[in-house]
């Protein structure tokens, strides 16, 4: 049966070697079991009810991909997505939760329908190599600030926004501790790193009374604060066609993206194509729309899957493995809460010593794209600038996303080269510049 489905001899791999690298890939993108729980209830959604909502998305989202596209490539609630719905739509923005998962099943249900004319790879033609990398940058230096706050590592300050934290306290200096052992796996290639200095971290935050103890396993958490709570009729009002177009396109260039890098690792492009990327992306926006109707943010493919193709993966048997463990994480909620759950400072004050360290890493990893950056051309290298810091000072990718638009078409016309931007790009640009002038009193 497995060799029907996967055409495992075709592939040149067994049923072992799939299960093996699909634990592995669960085992280097885990983390998200913890970190989104965290992240979504700091907009205010119920923390349980996201854990339910991740592993079940990931878990369908993966089962179509090894069925659809039989890749060894799993899907998950992606990092970036995520902190653009909690921090920009939501608390910056403030738009509440459930008219932020209309927008986010909004730009997962076009991303479907525009499967068969040719729009999706138009959209990917039309942003300027130099700004898809910047917005990469700019999203894992958001990420990396937050995880930088919630560690207690900077603090806010009236005078320079943010300064140093105590670094003496005890939860700072778990963090500080953490970050160390998970930087040194991460560059160690230890599979699993961010997962180990997690549970690291953990041991040592009850040792210090800094967490507590409510056992490992459980039933799972009630859905029901979250399933189809979507407000999809208020996210279609005008003032929210930004939020949903930054949706689709962070889905589409990601998706992408990861589908390519992963699929080159593992030998699966012909010619330079990958054979079946239409089913790929559509697990992945069906995924989105069914995780929005659970109660989760964007799905996406995992570049952590590259770490399953290292261990041999090459067919949808190492999603299905994969997927099966997105399942059984479900049972493990009293870990996640005692993992994820925060350290009250003060009344008002919650530190996260022991997930916010992954977030500072995977916002380091996030980095790459700042040395593909043409920073010897003025022309590319100011718009890239301006959209990479504009999105962690202003805590929106929205923003950083219109304000590189919007630079690269008038640079590029002013110095006389508009054919560096393609018609569409233009169009993007307006429509970015028309927000921001009728946002005017």
């Amino acid at each position: 049966m497995l060799e029907r489905l996967f055409a495992l001899s075709a592939a040149r791999t067994s049923v072992r070697t799939e299960v093996v690298a699909g634990v592995t890939t669960f085992l280097t993108m885990a983390y998200i079991i913890f970190v989104q729980p965290t992240v979504l209830s700091a907009a205010g959604m119920d923390p349980g009810a996201v854990l339910t909502a991740t592993c079940l998305a990931s878990a369908i989202g993966t089962l179509l991909m090894a069925f659809l596209a039989n890749y060894p490539i799993a899907v998950a609630p992606a990092m970036g997505h995520n902190f653009f719905f909690a921090f920009s739509v939501v608390i910056a923005g403030g738009t509440p939760w459930p008219v932020a998962l209309g927008a986010v099943a909004i730009a997962g249900t076009i991303f479907i329908l525009t499967a068969g004319i040719g729009l999706r790879e138009r959209v990917i033609t039309a942003i300027p190599q130099t700004l898809k990398h910047a917005i990469g940058v700019g999203i894992g230096l958001l990420i990396a600030l937050i995880g930088l706050e919630w560690s207690g590592i900077v603090v806010a300050s009236p005078g320079t926004l943010v300064t140093l934290g105590k670094l003496t306290s005890a939860p700072v200096g778990l963090a500080l501790g953490t970050l160390a052992l998970s930087a040194v796996l991460v560059a160690r290639r230890v599979r699993g790193a961010l997962l180990i200095g997690m549970a690291v971290s953990t041991v040592a935050a009850l040792a210090a009374g800094l967490t507590r103890f409510d056992g490992l396993v459980g039933a799972p958490p009630s859905l029901a604060p979250t399933f189809l709570k979507l407000d999809v009729v208020g996210a279609l009002r005008p003032g929210l066609v930004d939020v949903v177009l930054v949706f689709f396109l962070l889905a589409l260039f990601d998706s992408i993206g990861t589908l390519i890098a992963v699929a080159d690792r593992a030998g699966l492009l012909i010619d330079g194509r990958l054979a079946r990327v239409k089913q790929a992306l559509l697990a992945d926006a069906v995924g989105t729309v069914v995780g929005a109707g659970l109660g989760t943010s964007t799905v996406t493919a995992y570049i952590e899957s590259a770490a399953g193709v290292a261990a041999g993966g090459r067919t949808g048997l190492a999603s299905l493995t994969t997927a099966v463990l997105f399942l059984l994480a479900l049972f493990f909620y009293p870990l996640v809460r005692m993992i994820g759950g925060g350290y009250h400072v003060s009344d008002t004050a919650v530190l996260y010593p022991i997930v916010a360290p992954t977030l500072i890493l995977v916002g380091a990893m996030m980095m790459e794209g700042v040395r593909r950056i043409p920073w010897d051309d003025a022309s590319e290298a100011i718009p890239a600038f301006l959209t990479v810091v504009t999105i962690p000072l202003a805590v929106s990718i929205t923003d950083g996303i219109a304000f590189g638009f919007i630079a690269f078409a008038i640079v590029k016309v002013a110095i006389g080269r508009p054919r560096d931007l393609d018609w569409l790009g233009y169009v993007f640009a307006a429509t970015f510049a028309l927000r921001y002038a009728l946002s005017w009193r």
